[in-house]
């Protein structure tokens, strides 16, 4: 066996005076490895103790050759499992047959070892720390390298792996996994103890002293660094004839404030920055002594309101690979509340000149809510109003067309709109088409969409449009991108390794899919979350946010936001994209007060329209994905359609090449049918802006910087009128009091429901308030997705009883019409891709 391994993985410290040395194979000589400091030797050096590396990777081998598979007490059966130790003790309840944990992997077949003694974890104590343990000879595991495993409850339910777990292995479908690594078994970590605290805004590496086993490795700050806060405001703070410049940059060896007048008077492009200009004043930020609570604080003050000048910070200190310092770079101030564009400068503003009364406005209960996804170019582009070129790039163009009597959403009904993002993101020109989804600061407006953004005049525009959407009774929900940045990264020089998820070499983590993702659980990328959302509710009067991959912020995370924003305004609206490309937490988020966008809906919906689903799967999403999903019924957005994929009618259409831009008649009756399961599913319905119209974006997936595909056609208006006018009558009907049967906050009774099934086939009828808990009325839903003609038989809770038609697969009929009731006996005949909605009052 080789007494000394061949490099340093990775070095890092747990407080300012100690730290570990990851070596990438175990040490099995009785004597530290000879490791040093900047070029002096670590002399307390000391190995880890083996299971502290087993709580991380559910595994370590001891020196007798034995292997302990292992979890933590207190995190192994949640809330029938262990309890973990309190005051020295070790107690663990027992748990139930389903609850037990047993060890499962390439080596017993997976999920046949739960229920099998042999392979069932026990109860045990590793110094004084209550855990579940199987213990076994390590040789049975190590014959192949990366033999995998997972524990898994007797019930059959996995206990998810984190992603963070260092021995964490991803298989093809997505899931993680663990994985023994033979030559790395808990023999390989080594703590060190320094004489004094370390600075941290030096460079320090660990070698090995004696030169030899590859390149030195930079000793990174571990957790208790991401911890380093401040509660002081932060930003440029106007304070009378006072501008103070404060900045949180913990690692920083100076830093240096560039300093700029205002523009002159001549009207600048919007979002033009261009080149980094010199700045003629500059000014050096001191810091602030740190105490407890308060730490890695800079500023200076000085005697001069500078409401509109412009400037940027140089930031200094540790270039290695865990940090990007450069005197040289212009960084913008993460606090600015407005920026000139993606470089900066950042501008300053006085809140006294951008402060308004606005008037009183009360977004719909959650329940009430019908969402419209919207992008703000895409609503202006094309508009058929007065507005001149620059307008439709943005804030105001819109709002002229909210202003107008022939607002499109208005016309459809919507109580609430979720514009894409609007904070300053990365666009080079102002012409330049962008999603938004790649932000650069996270308290600006986008410079691109102001008329004169060089001098921030999108803070008035965005405030002027929000208020245009409340006297049009809808809601504004704003789009946050808060999981990665864009380019330049600010954040990344002014501390990569505090505001980031970096690999053990400073690899940057890309579960975002693009380039980057942010730490959100370090305190201050914590703050920087709520302190902007606050300052969106506080200055812009908005009524909540949709969060861009939410996954990557954490549950955790996400409950702290809650708790805060609610404090700020009790009925914030609080939406989650549950997922990233590293994992899905809608289940987790089922405990919250977050409402969840509905992947799974979707996708179902698109099978649905085709006849290609399950008769459960469409119990369970009409029902509004209950329990596991929403634990209460406004907790779902059900959708068809959203920006980041192909258009509704594109995925569904019959036209080769997924062009649905001359519909055909199947694919015309199946957005009907879509729109008609959609509003009549409990939760939230969102649409996508033009989905009314069937918005085609000629079959093209991604149309990310396509300007050209995603501006609003408003002529399909009058070509397809006739949906247009389908969506308008559903919408209206589910907010009408008829329509209340289909919105829920609290779970309804087990049977509001009745369903009955033709045989053979998904074609279905559905009665709302089958039992009569919610009053005498009744709604009966008949939808048949399939290609032919069917007879669907009906729940027993529709005889008896007198019912009008209120609508069939085409349209809504008038209320003489509905007057017309009768009794509904055996069945109903359904055509092809047809539904209809009848209403019975119980009188």
């Amino acid at each position: 066996m080789s007494v000394a391994p061949r490099k340093i993985v990775q070095a890092y410290l747990t407080s300012p005076t100690e730290g570990v040395v990851e070596l990438s194979k175990d040490w099995r000589a009785r004597h530290a490895p000879p490791l040093g400091l900047n070029g002096r030797p670590l002399r307390e050096l000391h190995r880890v103790a083996d299971y502290r590396f087993g709580c991380e990777s559910g595994f370590f081998v001891s020196r007798k050759e034995e292997i302990f598979f292992l979890m933590p007490g207190e995190k192994g059966h949640g809330e029938t499992g262990a309890r973990g130790a309190e005051a020295g003790a070790a107690v663990i309840e027992a748990p139930s047959a389903e609850n037990r944990l047993y060890l499962a992997g390439d080596f017993n077949g997976w999920g046949e070892a739960a229920g099998r003694e042999e392979w069932a974890l026990g109860a045990a104590s590793l110094d004084g720390q209550a855990v579940w343990l199987w213990v076994g000879a390590a040789s049975r595991f190590m014959a192949q390298p990366s033999m995998r495993f997972k524990f898994v409850r007797g019930d059959g339910r996995w206990v998810d792996v984190p992603a963070s777990a260092p021995n964490a292995v991803r298989d093809d479908g997505g899931n993680f996994n663990r994985a023994i690594e033979p030559e790395r078994t808990g023999q390989h970590l080594f703590r060190f103890v320094l004489p004094e605290p370390i600075d941290l805004s030096r460079r320090w590496e660990v070698t090995w002293a004696d030169g030899a086993h590859g390149a030195a490795v930079p000793l990174r700050p571990g957790e208790f660094f991401r911890e380093l806060a401040t509660a002081r405001p932060l930003g440029a703070i106007v304070a009378e004839e006072i501008t103070t410049f404060r900045v949180f940059a913990p690692r920083a060896s100076r830093v240096e404030l560039c300093l700029q007048a205002p523009p002159s008077d001549a009207p600048s492009a919007a979002g033009a920055a261009g080149e980094v200009e010199e700045s003629p004043w500059r000014f050096e930020l001191t810091r602030v002594p740190d105490a407890p609570g308060d730490a890695g604080v800079w500023e200076t003050s000085l005697d001069q309101n500078l409401h509109q000048w412009r400037y940027w910070y140089r930031v200094d200190g540790p270039n290695d690979g865990f940090g990007l310092f450069d005197p040289n770079q212009m960084v913008l101030d993460p606090y600015a509340v407005a920026a000139a564009g993606r470089e900066g400068p950042g501008i300053v503003i006085d809140p006294q000149e951008t402060a308004r009364a606005f008037a009183p406005f009360t977004p719909p209960a959650w329940h009430d809510l019908v969402i419209a996804e919207a992008h703000v170019r895409d609503l202006a582009a094309r508009a058929p109003v007065a507005a001149s070129g620059p307008e439709r790039r943005g804030f105001t163009g819109l709002r002229k067309w909210v202003e107008s009597p022939d607002f499109h959403l208005a016309e459809l009904g919507v109580n609430c709109v979720e514009l894409q993002p609007v904070q300053e993101f990365d666009n080079v020109t102002a012409e330049e088409y962008h999603w938004g989804y790649m932000t650069n600061n996270f308290f600006a407006p986008e410079s691109s969409y102001a008329l004169d953004g060089a001098r921030a005049s999108g803070i008035g525009e965005l405030q002027d449009l929000v208020e245009a959407f409340h006297r049009r009774g809808m809601a504004v929900i704003l789009d946050v991108v808060y999981n990665h940045v864009g380019v330049p990264g600010h954040l990344m020089f002014l501390d990569k390794l505090y505001y980031f998820e970096l690999g053990p070499t400073g690899e940057f983590s890309n579960w975002s899919g693009c380039g980057n993702d942010l730490r959100a659980g370090s305190a201050m990328a914590r703050r920087l979350i709520l302190d902007s959302c606050l300052h969106l509710l506080r200055t812009y009067r908005v009524d909540g946010f949709r969060f861009d991959l939410a996954e990557l912020l954490g549950v955790d995370v996400l409950r702290e936001l809650e708790r805060e924003l609610k404090r700020a305004k009790p009925d914030v609206i609080l939406i989650a994209e549950p997922w990233s490309f590293r994992g899905h937490i809608a289940g987790a988020l089922a405990e919250t007060g977050w409402a969840s966008w509905n992947d799974g809906y979707r996708n179902f919906m698109r099978d649905f329209v085709r006849g290609a689903t399950s008769r459960g799967a469409f119990e369970y999403y009409l029902k509004g994905s209950p329990w596991y999903f929403a634990r209460w019924q406004a907790q779902t957005v059900n959708y068809a359609e959203s920006h980041d994929d192909r258009a509704w009618i594109d995925v569904i259409t019959e036209n080769s090449g997924g062009n649905g831009d001359h519909p055909t008649p199947n694919d015309r009756r199946r957005t009907h049918l879509m729109a008609a399961v959609l509003f009549a599913s409990i939760g939230i319905p969102m649409v996508a802006a033009g989905q009314d119209f069937m918005r085609s974006k000629q079959g093209v997936n991604n149309t990310y910087q396509r300007g050209d595909l995603n501006a609003l056609d408003y002529r399909r208006l009058v070509r397809f009128s006739g949906t247009h006018a389908y969506f308008v009558d559903w919408i209206a009907f589910r907010l009408s009091e008829r329509g209340r049967l289909l919105r829920h906050f609290a779970r309804a009774s087990e049977g509001f429901f009745q369903f009955a099934f033709t045989p053979d086939s998904v074609a279905a009828a559905v009665v709302y308030n089958a039992d009569g808990s919610q009053g005498p009325a009744r709604l009966l839903l008949v939808v048949n997705p399939t290609p032919g003609d069917v007879e669907v038989p009906f729940p027993p809770a529709v005889a008896g009883r007198r019912w009008a038609q209120v609508a069939d697969h085409e349209h809504f009929f008038p209320a003489a019409r509905q007057r017309r009731t009768r009794d509904l006996a055996g069945g109903m005949f359904v055509p092809a891709l047809g539904c209809g909605l009848w209403w019975s009052p119980g009188e």
